[in-house]
């Protein structure tokens, strides 16, 4: 695989992590009263979100763009609420490509090249890069198997089951989502999120006890699939926020995010 470009090889390989975050809604929608059985729904999800703590893994990732196919093979670190690092690793286990984004930064670093991309981690910025805008902690509800449900809701909706079961569609300022889960331990199985002309579905593997084994991602309008299979992957570990550090060398060519 290439390594000659960040934007080109490293941000390729966040973008396989970070698809569920969907664009911006053109018009908001005005707020309607949430019913009962809707609620009970949120709340599943946000007590699952919040009993995230951390999450450690190598990850075998599969990434078609345009034609193009990629591979890589790395570790994925994630702490709640939104921090994340991704070091894609060589055949002989050193990180050449690096991607960090922690209090509220955006870093990411190809050791081959030397060269960085850094800029606040937001919607707006990672729009520029990815063509996909997603905040931080979306970006660590879909590595740790979660849905986190979307900022100022406006509408919540109960649809009927369909041929993956049950759902929940959430609309808020930012993006709109529908959620396959199961309304009784509110573990996601699907997850779709829509904003303006975009949209993109997680699909989350689990084994049979319920334990996420990786995520499988697409996004048809811009010729986007992925695959992220975990290996030995674990939750509560106990990372520190210093593992989300990155310090770059001295030399290195560092270009802001525009």
């Amino acid at each position: 695989m290439s390594a000659r470009r960040p934007r080109s090889s490293l941000l390729l390989a966040l973008l396989t992590l970070a698809l569920a975050a969907g664009c911006a809604i053109a018009v908001r929608p005005p707020r309607q009263p949430v019913t009962e059985d809707a609620r009970h729904a949120i709340d599943l999800l946000v007590t699952r979100w919040h009993a995230v703590t951390d999450f450690r893994a190598l990850a075998d990732i599969v990434l078609e763009r345009g034609g193009q196919r990629q591979q890589l093979n790395g570790v994925v670190l994630a702490k709640a609420p939104a921090s994340v690092r991704f070091e894609a690793l060589s055949p002989f286990g050193q990180p050449f490509l690096l991607a960090v984004v922690h209090d509220g930064r955006l870093t990411a670093y190809n050791a081959v090249t030397r060269e960085a991309t850094v800029g606040d981690a937001t919607a707006e910025t990672t729009a520029r890069l990815l063509n996909l805008p997603f905040e931080a902690d979306d970006l660590v509800a879909v590595i740790t198997g979660h849905a986190v449900p979307p900022r100022g809701l406006r509408r919540a909706e109960i649809l009927p089951p369909d041929t993956l079961g049950p759902s929940i569609s959430l609309i808020g300022d930012v993006n709109e989502q529908r959620v396959w889960m199961d309304f009784q331990t509110g573990i996601v199985r699907q997850l779709q999120i829509i904003g303006g002309r975009a949209a993109a579905t997680v699909t989350y593997d689990r084994d049979a006890e319920g334990r996420l084994t990786g995520f499988e991602v697409s996004a048809v309008d811009r010729y986007i699939t992925a695959s992220v299979k975990y290996r030995s992957s674990a939750t509560g570990v106990g990372l520190t926020p210093d593992r989300f550090a990155l310090t770059l060398p001295k030399d290195a060519k560092t270009q802001p995010i525009r």
